[in-house]
């Protein structure tokens, strides 16, 4: 990054931050989500469980959809704008949710932000548009980095403050973030010339017809959907399995914490490290051989299943993941029409919060068995991923990147 102009580097960053500290915000409260919904009035285990579930997943399902409705009014009237709108409804409705009274208003004020969610495929986006696109990887890099590093310390943060401060005031502490990011988007990051003059009449379907019918990009979608699959099939079932493996009940929550940041550092290292992968090699072999590692580190621990094992597994896994995701990402941005890019981010994001909302219940059902189901499940999808990238990733990126600007053009 050190070669390109000051500003594009301002911008990366800026928008790598406003991510980063908008996911940890977004993130403090989960570690007593369940307290909290206990103090709301719920009493019955599996009442509290059922409430906590509805309401962790009622923002990444509705964000899903959503996405790709704001991508397209960013592509139309500019990214800042619509991250700002984003970012000051989070302030508002992460402080409404401290003051709460029945968790069915903690669940509503959850779909509410899934409406107006939708800064991190903006992000991404504003990132992307910085650099020539021959740098893109580096720029969606530096972005997802910090988007793995923020759940990883906002657990933290907010195990730490509860404590302190209360249940409820650690959502006003976690609205605060959310100012910090709105600050710094609104005095650092400045709209590249090339987004500002970017108008388009085109509606929402003719942009989702014409990524449909351009080669490579379902491909891109399925890949980031699959490996997100994967990614978020450990989450409901690892302090479970942690204790299968015969630690002390005392030692598993925080031998669990260990493996979750294991795997959260994995990733962002794998992010890092993209760039010159993506570089150096063919996009449908990197992405089919981060497939192949993947599965070999799961593979490994369904031979061997033990704590040291598991958190190799996690540490393959991850770097691999991370890799994959970049790599991924960087073709689907390559593949976007001038004027559908916030657009098209907002539909890989889709792909990326389908997975996040769907992989835990899938493996939660699936695991009723026996634990290692999960991860026989997904080395299978990890293999078919592996053949499917192999076999639909090979056009060039740029010979498909002129027929969609040809097809826009037109």
């Amino acid at each position: 990054m050190k070669d390109l102009p000051a500003s594009s580097r301002r911008n990366v960053y800026t928008a790598a931050a406003a991510n980063g500290i908008g996911f940890a915000g977004f993130t403090i409260a989960m570690p007593f989500l369940p307290l909290y919904i206990r103090e709301l009035g719920v009493q019955d285990v599996s009442d509290i469980a059922l409430w906590t579930g509805l309401t962790l997943g009622a923002t990444p399902a509705i964000t899903a959809f959503s996405a790709p409705l704001w991508g397209r009014v960013g592509d139309r009237f500019g990214s800042k704008v619509l991250v700002l709108r984003s970012l000051s409804a989070f302030v508002l409705v992460k402080a409404a949710m401290g003051l709460v009274s029945a968790p069915w208003q903690l669940l509503a004020l959850r779909a509410l932000l899934g409406v107006f969610a939708g800064y991190g495929s903006l992000t991404v986006s504003m990132a992307a548009e910085s650099v020539p696109r021959e740098r893109m990887a580096d720029a969606i890099g530096i972005v997802q980095i910090a988007q793995r590093l923020g759940p990883a310390i906002g657990p933290l943060i907010g195990g730490l403050l509860a404590p302190m401060v209360g249940l409820r005031s650690a959502f006003f502490v976690a609205s605060g973030f959310y100012a910090v990011a709105v600050v710094l988007i609104t005095t650092l990051y400045v709209e590249p010339e090339k987004q500002r003059i970017q108008t388009s009449s085109r509606s929402l379907r003719s942009v989702l017809g014409e990524l449909i019918r351009t080669p490579g990009f379902p491909m891109v979608f399925a890949v980031i959907l699959g490996l997100q699959l994967v990614d978020r099939s450990f989450t409901p079932i690892l302090p479970l399995y942690v204790e299968k493996l015969g630690l002390p009940a005392g030692d598993v929550p925080w031998v669990s914490g260990v493996l979750f940041a294991v795997a959260a550092f994995s990733a962002a290292y794998g992010h890092h490290i993209a760039t010159p992968l993506v570089e150096r090699h063919p996009m449908h072999a990197l992405v089919a051989a981060t497939a192949l590692v993947t599965a070999a580190g799961l593979g490994l621990l369904v031979a061997i299943p033990s704590v040291w094992v598991f958190g190799l597994a996690l540490a393959v896994s991850g770097v691999a993941i991370g890799v994959g995701m970049t790599a991924a990402y960087s073709l689907g941005g390559r593949l976007l029409p001038p004027d559908a890019h916030a657009t098209g981010f907002g539909v890989m994001t889709t792909a990326w919060l389908g997975g996040l909302a769907v992989s835990p219940i899938v493996a939660g059902f699936i695991s009723g068995p026996a634990l290692a189901l999960v991860f026989d499940a997904d080395i299978v999808l990890l293999l078919i991923l592996a053949a499917a990238a192999w076999r639909w990733m090979r056009p060039a990126p740029t010979r498909q990147l002129r027929a969609a600007s040809d097809a826009s053009a037109s």
